[in-house]
């Protein structure tokens, strides 16, 4: 659930679920939004799920679970995945080594689950996991401007670098933040802002009207931000499929030892190529930003008049000016020319290349596969 409900409300937001909370879906005038981002900076209030992991053997614990090696070095962190036996992708997360503790950041339906099963693994281990989602506000700021605005309310560290790394220091001298470098999911360059739950309504206003101007950002908007970007999002690309299909390599250590789903991983990875990829697409469905005439999720992709693939996502981009979206299409697909099903109507459409759109910075999670 939101943190700061009367900021948002004050700017005009309007809300929607997600994962079981509540998050802002707009301001109003979402491709206005979409556009201040990209020539600017905006931030959003992030839903994540947060599980907190103590005791001495709390690294080796969850790196024997996940795909990517988790650091070692505090003030460090790793995108990664944890996958069911069958190689299938059951949550991403980012997992950042504070000290004493790892954090683990998830979307906001799949701590919980993760807490209860991962409490029943722990036998001989020294190890505490609990559900730490409601001790902490989280704020992305995204943009080109991103660095500036960050380091105009910063005070005892500069922003830091490389992604996914992380400093601590204060806004205004008093609120406690952590800033973390993100792996830019918008194309843009980009920092999430961790403080206590307390002082999540001042850290947001500091954000929104201390240094550098910034407008408030709401999920539509990050859902046509991300796709511009190239970035495969949980709900719509990742969840329940192999990570070699979906392209995240940035996501597995293919050098580390094992973990959860290895075989089927390393097994595709070692055939060359898997059976399907997750291309872009871009389809003419005369449809604006308020419009829904455009391809659902699951709507079926076609390619000299066979159904050839799924659509995992669709949307309009206020840049390319038109419906641009994600599909699961064969690898060895010959050709670019493709239709969509949009309301029981095929709808022309063409492979595109990734990002959409190119900006401040490229998104690390860009699918990408050995040719």
């Amino acid at each position: 659930m939101t943190l700061v409900a009367d900021i948002h409300e004050s700017h005009g937001a309007t809300f929607e679920t997600r994962g079981g909370v509540e998050v802002v879906s707009n301001y109003g005038r979402p491709e206005r939004t979409h556009r201040a981002v990209r020539n600017g900076v905006g931030v959003i209030e992030h839903g994540y799920g947060v599980v907190a992991v103590e005791g001495e053997d709390r690294i080796e614990y969850v790196d024997n679970a996940v795909t990517n090696a988790v650091p070692s070095d505090d003030g460090r962190g790793v995108y990664t995945l944890l996958l069911d036996p069958d190689g299938r992708i059951q949550t991403d997360m980012y997992v950042y080594n504070a000290g004493e503790r790892l954090l683990l950041f998830t979307p906001p339906n799949r701590a919980e689950s993760l807490v209860e099963e991962w409490r029943s693994k722990t036998f001989l281990q020294r190890v505490r996991i609990r559900d730490a989602s409601e001790e902490f506000g989280v704020f992305g700021v995204h943009g080109p401007q991103s660095t500036e605005k960050v380091a105009s309310v910063l005070s005892g560290a500069g922003a830091p670098e490389p992604a996914l790394s992380f400093v601590r220091g204060s806004i205004g001298g008093e609120l406690g933040v952590t800033v973390v470098a993100s792996d830019n999911p918008t194309g843009e360059e980009g920092y999430d802002i961790i403080c206590r739950a307390n002082d999540a309504e001042d850290v947001f206003e500091a954000l929104l009207l201390y240094g550098n101007p910034s407008i408030p950002v709401g999920y539509q908007t990050w859902d046509s931000l991300t796709a511009e970007a190239g970035t495969p999002l949980f709900e719509t690309e990742l969840r329940g499929n192999i990570p070699n299909v979906v392209g995240v390599r940035n996501a597995i250590d293919f050098d580390k030892g094992c973990f959860v789903g290895q075989e089927v991983v390393s097994k595709v990875e070692n055939r060359g190529r898997p059976s399907r990829r997750l291309v872009g697409f871009r389809a003419d469905t005369h449809s604006d930003a308020n419009s829904g005439v455009r391809p659902a999720t699951g709507a079926e992709v076609f390619a000299d008049g066979n159904a050839i693939g799924n659509v995992t996502r669709a949307v309009f981009s206020p840049v390319v000016e038109s419906t641009i979206g994600f599909a699961f299409v064969p690898y060895d697909l010959d050709t670019d020319d493709l239709e969509v099903a949009v309301d029981g109507e095929r709808i022309p459409a063409t492979r595109e290349s990734l990002p959409f759109v190119e900006g401040s910075a490229r998104s690390a999670r860009m699918p990408s596969y050995v040719e």
